[in-house]
């Protein structure tokens, strides 16, 4: 029994021993650092998709023109270069396509609205009146490079039509009072060339963007009636005019593809 005790008491010191060893040697090695958890990849953003904005700037325009007869038009007389400015609203929609990482194609339209006016003056001796840009369209296509993934710059090209309202003229003789002509209201065809930067904005929610953009307007010259007062039929005259505007426009956009 004795024996028995002290065989008993070598084995649990040895256990013991073999345990306070181990733990020794453990202090002594170096601790693993801890596996991290890999983070998932970022979604990647695409700008194919299409969009809606809104906005408004500023515009300018000038023509050159010269009085003519009606029927007709033969030049007979004064030529005159005059221009207007104005504030205009805006809105559009459009699509675009991602050809690459850094390509992006597109097309898209829009409308523009308000009152950019300047003064007429068909014959230096005669009449002078207010003329007035009060809308335009456009539609054209977009060809863009990504600076960042969330930064486009594009040029833009296409088709436009600006309307001006009719001209109510102002006689300049001593006494003043209404001129006993108008000019008619007419509606202009025409191409267009921009250039412009679509651009995130961190405290915009996703998916807003706001746009930038410059644009040059040139419409075919027409050939606008004077109208007699009494009658409102042509009074043997007309205007020929040839018009070039500008435009700079911001815009708030949605597009419904960025997340």
């Amino acid at each position: 029994m004795k024996k028995a005790t002290i065989t008993g008491a070598l084995i649990t010191s040895a256990v013991l021993g073999a345990l306070a060893i181990g733990s020794a040697m453990a202090a002594d090695m170096p601790a693993k650092a801890p596996m991290l958890m890999k983070a998932p990849p970022m979604p990647v953003s695409t700008w194919t998709g299409c969009y809606i904005g809104g906005g408004g700037g500023y515009g300018m325009y000038n023509q050159d023109g010269f009085e003519e007869s009606d029927p007709g038009h033969v030049p007979v007389g004064f030529t005159a270069t005059t221009g207007g400015r104005g504030w205009f609203g805006t809105v559009g929609a459009g699509c675009d396509y991602q050809v690459s990482s850094n390509i992006v194609i597109g097309a898209y339209g829009d409308w523009d609205f308000g009152d950019i006016k300047g003064q007429l003056n068909p014959s230096p001796t005669s009449a002078l009146g207010t003329e007035s840009d009060k809308w335009a369209w456009a539609a054209g296509a977009r060809i863009g490079w990504l600076v960042t993934p969330t930064v486009l710059t594009y040029f833009s090209g296409g088709y436009t039509q600006a309307h001006f309202d009719s001209v109510s003229f102002s006689s300049q003789f001593i006494g003043g009072g209404a001129s006993s002509f108008s000019m008619a209201a007419n509606t202009y065809n025409g191409w267009f060339l921009g250039s412009g930067f679509d651009y995130a904005v961190s405290i915009l929610p996703s998916g807003f963007f706001l746009r930038s953009e410059y644009r040059y307007s040139t419409y075919q010259a027409a050939d606008v009636a004077f109208l007699a007062t009494a009658t409102g039929l042509s009074n043997g005259f007309a205007f020929n005019s040839k018009k070039y505007v500008q435009t700079v426009r911001s815009e708030l956009v949605y597009r419904f593809n960025m997340h």
